[in-house]
């Protein structure tokens, strides 16, 4: 487990011009080269590859919904006083004016290695919400791209590369450190991608049924994803999406319905409630809560595929 530095609480003020911060110590102080990420998954990334020898700054704060992240003076100031930044474009509209404003010479945008996928939004949820401030797929990537890349960790061991690649230009004194530290990350998140295709390989269904849309990405190996509601965790689901639900429920034999960390368990405990079936737990990663403070991106992804094999008697 990596120690992990996080940014105090959000100031109450927003954006305000930080005039000389640039020529300021690092907010994180000392001689290191420091890293500020947006959310937990490139938290991660960043305190694997930079290793002893970066100081790691996250903005979003344990149990803090990411997509709700609202930056204040100090976090604005950590990232203009960053030696890299790492974020999602279009995933956290804060932190993206922020760099827009006052941003560091190197930023990471994980939307241009991570090939995201097409957000697939319900087509009632989209023309209920369309028009509402806000509702500019704010929670959604780039360009209405699906943001959760990290749920594969092959689409995560391509940003990691491109951070290695600042990380080493920043601080070319310790560029043979975190391309060894690139090399180990690597290679465990390889043996997590591949104990995830051969855990699924066999299963009695293919299909789970989730709280939200944050888990496309399992698609990639072999499995369907229902969510109960769209792109973003606040959307209510329309009647004809619940009918839809139960249906794909009794059709493919599923036997349990996920809820998440973070987000009410209310719609999913409904769902199952009314069909007599069971729920669980499946960790979108997005953060860490008081409960999975001990935990880290491996372990989560491996909790996740061990919930799902059991939901789904997998061999």
């Amino acid at each position: 487990m990596f120690t992990r530095r996080l940014a105090l609480p959000a100031a109450s003020l927003l954006l305000l011009p930080l005039a000389a911060c640039g020529d300021d110590a690092s907010a994180a102080g000392g001689d290191e080269v420091t890293v500020v990420t947006s959310m937990y998954p490139l938290q991660y990334l960043a305190e694997r590859i930079g290793g002893p020898d970066a100081t790691v700054v996250n903005l979003t704060s344990p149990g803090q919904e990411p997509h709700d992240l609202e930056i204040g003076v100090q976090q604005t100031a950590e990232l203009a006083d960053a030696d890299v930044a790492v974020h999602l474009a279009g995933f956290q509209p804060a932190v993206d004016d922020a760099l827009e404003q006052n941003g560091p010479e190197r930023v990471v945008d994980a939307a241009d290695s991570a090939d995201l996928l097409a957000a697939e939004e319900d087509p009632e949820e989209h023309a209920e919400h369309e028009g509402e401030e806000g509702h500019d797929h704010a929670a959604e990537g780039a360009d209405g791209t699906d943001p959760h890349f990290w749920l594969d960790p092959e689409r995560m061991s391509s940003v990691a590369a491109a951070l290695e690649e600042q990380l080493a230009e920043a601080d070319p004194d310790n560029a043979e450190a975190y391309a060894a530290n690139l090399t180990a990350l690597e290679d465990d998140l390889g043996s997590l991608a591949e104990q995830m295709r051969t855990g699924l390989a066999s299963c009695e269904t293919d299909t789970i049924v989730v709280s939200h849309d944050a888990f496309s990405y399992l698609g990639t190996y072999g499995i369907e994803v229902a969510p109960i509601a769209g792109i973003s965790p606040d959307a209510e689901p329309s009647p004809a999406r619940l009918a839809e639900l139960q249906d794909v429920i009794t059709d493919e034999g599923v036997t349990t319905v996920f809820y998440e960390t973070l987000v009410s368990p209310a719609l999913a405990e409904t769902l199952a409630d009314g069909l007599g079936i069971e729920t669980a737990v499946l960790d979108p990663i997005e953060g860490l809560t008081d409960e999975t403070e001990d935990e880290d991106y491996l372990s989560l992804m491996e909790s996740n595929l061990e919930a799902i094999r059991t939901a789904n008697s997998c061999s």
